[in-house]
């Protein structure tokens, strides 16, 4: 009954294998045609891979662990490399097109010749239209054309429709379409191409005329392309981006070219790029270690605290305690911002009453990271109580007991049992919340967005941004969304965090083996 069974199953193995492999491909040549060659070859890579492991018993082991690899190939390892790539072009907003698309593009363009146009009337002919033309001729009875039956579809590409010399006599026509008609009718009139009978393609140029389309440019053959206007040659400058003249003059848009190292260079050379750079890059870690030691010193107090038995109402303050953590922390920082406010804000109106001051906590740059380590510090502090908490509870018991019938105090027990014994397991947690911090965009932007700004900067940076948020700023935001520039900054930042944790296995080993 098994091999039974079994028998259709293997029958349908190799035409199933065959309609995935052909799906594949199909699914790598759309990404490269697409001109994601990165994509496809990373693809191509995956799923061949996929067939080795599972059709062959070479890699059989590895049949269980290949869809959490492949999954971290295409969501981890892919848009790594395909960050640092861009990190090496000039993409940007100015640059978003490849050489052949920008070509393309250019060559598209097209203007209405005044000369040629030519006025139009739309007639319902039973199911169907006619198109009537009519030419702006001064002087003398203008020259009217008909053409044949038209299906006006909404999509679609039509083919190219003769028209011709029309005599009123013969054919007579209903009333012609009001504009609100026409309008309903816009999309399919724009695809017509109207040949007239002396070889001429018109196009619909308005809600009332059609006429002949004028090229801006003219390809030359040899890639350069021709200005109509002016009869200027333009030719790709692959240093730049741009079509431009001999003498520097730029036809937009740029296409995407590589540049080297010149985006890492410029971080270390530029001055109006580097000063506002260090001074952020110093900033997010000044805010990463004291975030981590202003948590660190609320955290292992309270969880010191909550673990003395005498204690009542643990329990209570425990929740209490906690609730900054459980409550997300987009609404805490909301709140905090409003409380914040240098007018309305209740910490300005108790600070007002008490001392006559209400500080500019958002106009200047020293209060507004006083205030983003204070809002920061009361977000993070619950998880360093927890953990410490959790460490407190795996030492001895004895050890306290034997330090009670010495007579010690709760600071020398702090100090010579409690935190000796913490530190060791404790040092890779913080780490991992000092890598946290150097990425937490989310207060930053929610806060204060990067805001006040630096003065007189190349590239607008602001003075409690950090890495992570000045990156979001010069990739999407305000400073002219220069992607591989943003990409190289992002690769800087995966490489500092990389060391980090590169640092934390190493201290984990290191714990390991000295138990």
């Amino acid at each position: 009954m098994n091999a039974a069974a079994a028998k259709p199953a293997h029958w349908l193995k190799w035409p199933v294998t065959l309609l995935t492999a052909a799906a594949c491909l199909y699914l790598v040549f759309s990404i490269y045609a697409s001109g994601e060659w990165l994509g496809a070859a990373g693809a191509l890579v995956v799923s061949t891979l996929g067939f080795v492991v599972y059709l062959s018993n070479v890699a059989f082991a590895y049949r269980y662990l290949f869809p959490g690899l492949a999954a971290m190939a295409v969501f981890v390892l892919f848009p790594l490399l395909s960050t640092t790539q861009i990190g090496f072009t000039n993409y940007s907003s100015a640059h978003l097109l490849s050489l052949d698309r920008v070509k393309a593009y250019l060559l598209e363009q097209a203007f209405a010749d005044e000369d040629g146009l030519m006025d139009y009337t739309l007639h319902a002919d039973g199911n169907n239209f006619r198109l009537a033309l009519t030419a702006r001729t001064e002087g003398v009875p203008p020259a009217q054309y008909l053409s044949p039956e038209l299906t006006l579809a909404k999509s679609g590409t039509a083919p190219k429709v003769s028209m011709r010399v029309r005599d009123a006599a013969s054919l007579p026509l209903s009333a012609p379409l009001s504009l609100a008609e026409l309008l309903t009718h816009r999309d399919a009139l724009r695809q017509l191409q109207l040949e007239m009978p002396d070889g001429r393609i018109l196009h619909y140029t308005g809600l009332r005329d059609f006429g002949p389309l004028a090229r801006v440019w003219t390809d030359n053959g040899d890639g350069t392309l021709t200005l109509a206007e002016t009869k200027s040659v333009y030719r790709a400058n692959p240093d730049t981006g741009f079509f431009e003249t001999a003498d520097g003059v730029r036809a937009q848009p740029g296409f995407k070219v590589g540049v080297g190292f010149a985006n890492y260079t410029r971080m270390a050379t530029d001055p109006e790029f580097r000063g506002p750079f260090l001074s952020i890059f110093i900033w997010t870690v000044m805010f990463s270690g004291l975030t981590l030691l202003f948590t660190l010193a609320v955290g292992m107090p309270l969880a010191v605290l909550l673990n003395w038995e005498a204690l009542r109402f643990r329990g209570l303050y425990r929740t209490l305690l906690f609730l900054p953590y459980a409550v997300p922390a987009f609404i805490s920082i909301l709140v905090f911002k409003g409380l914040f406010n240098q007018n309305f804000g209740e910490i300005n109106t108790i600070l007002s009453a008490l001392f006559n001051v209400k500080p500019a906590w958002f106009a200047d740059p020293l209060l507004a990271k006083v205030m983003i380590l204070i809002v920061n510090t009361w977000l993070g502090y619950p998880y360093v109580m927890v953990l410490c908490s959790g460490l407190i509870k795996s030492i001895p018991s004895d050890l306290y007991e034997a330090s009670a019938i010495a007579g010690a105090s709760p600071l020398t027990n702090f100090f010579k049992i409690t935190a000796p014994l913490i530190v060791k397991p404790l040092t890779p947690l913080l780490i991992t919340i000092f890598a946290f911090n150097f990425n937490n965009f989310v207060v930053i932007s929610l806060l204060t967005d990067g805001r006040p700004d630096f003065l007189n900067t190349k590239l607008p940076a602001g003075t409690t941004d950090i890495l992570v948020s000045y990156t979001y700023r010069i990739a999407f935001q305000d400073s002219g969304q220069n992607f591989g520039l943003a990409a190289a900054v992002s690769t800087l930042i995966f490489l500092m965090v990389a060391l980090m944790s590169i640092a934390n296995m190493r201290l984990a080993r290191l714990n390991a083996e000295s138990k």
